[in-house]
Order: structure tokens, then sequence, then C-alpha cells
């Protein structure tokens, strides 16, 4: 009996916690560049300028990843997910988990998780007096939000 080697493996595998149904992830193989272009397809009205346009990233950059003259890999989520708002606001029907694996990124978590994540890199990014301000900031925001709730629930 013929032992398979497990690194060899052609069929696909998924990774616990990426399944999902079949509708909501990119065909295999494809690729940003593909997806981009299959769904520009099912708007003919629309051209990469105005999708550039509408998520909010310059057109050479998008042209670029359609023509795959330019790396996928550091693209942001925020990218990702505009380009996302862009095609469903003209009726494609497209996931976020269907753009994060054509353009190979791990499919996000939950999105307080990602604002975490986001807030967190921020604050170290930020000299230690800026830091002290912001903790400040946020801790007189937690304040407003209290009294709020604690208004509205007298009302």
């Amino acid at each position: 009996m013929e032992m398979h080697d497990p690194l060899n493996v052609t069929s696909p595998q998924n990774h616990p916690g990426e399944s999902g149904p079949a509708e909501d992830r990119a065909p295999d193989g494809e690729d940003l560049a593909a997806l981009l272009g299959r769904l520009l397809e099912q708007v003919p009205d629309r051209t990469q300028k105005e999708l550039a346009t509408q998520a909010g990233i310059s057109y050479p950059t998008l042209n670029a990843w359609m023509n795959r003259t330019r790396g996928t890999s550091r693209i942001s989520p925020d990218v990702l997910r505009s380009l996302v708002d862009a095609f469903r606001a003209w009726g494609v029907a497209i996931t976020p988990r269907e753009m994060f694996e054509a353009a190979g990124r791990p499919v996000p978590g939950r999105a307080d998780e990602e604002r975490e994540t986001r807030l967190l890199r921020l604050y170290r990014q930020l000299p230690e007096a800026k830091q002290r301000d912001l903790l400040k900031f946020a801790e007189a925001m937690l304040r407003d939000a209290a009294a709020a709730v604690r208004v509205s629930r007298v009302s």
C-alpha cells in the first residue's frame, strides 16, 4: 500500500474555521485580478477607473493589481472591504471572504477584534505623550457614553 506525502496533496485543503458554503468562496485558483475582472464584467457600464474612485484607491494601483504587475499581499483589509462595498453598491453579489481569499489574505475574524488590533497598532506608533492623551480621550468618551445611558434610562 502506497503512503501519500501529506505535504504533497493535490486536492484543495481547508484550514479549521475557513470552510464555508461553496457560494461564499471564490472559484478555485481565482486570484484577485481574475475576481475583479469577473466582477467588473457583471457591471458592463462600470470601469476600472470608477471602481478605483468608488473604493477610494488610486486607479494606477487598481490597474496594477488587475494586470498582475503589483503584488496583493500588502493590501490592507480596509481596502479589500472597500472593494467589496463598491461592488455591492453596484448590485454585485460578493462576500468579504471571496475578496480576501482571492487576494491570498486570511479571512478576517470578527470586526470588533480587528478594530481592537488596529487601535493597538496605532497606539503603539504614537509617542508616549500622545498615548497618554489617547487614554484620557478614551476615558472621557467612556464617561460620556455612561452618562448618555443613564440619561436615556431616566427618560
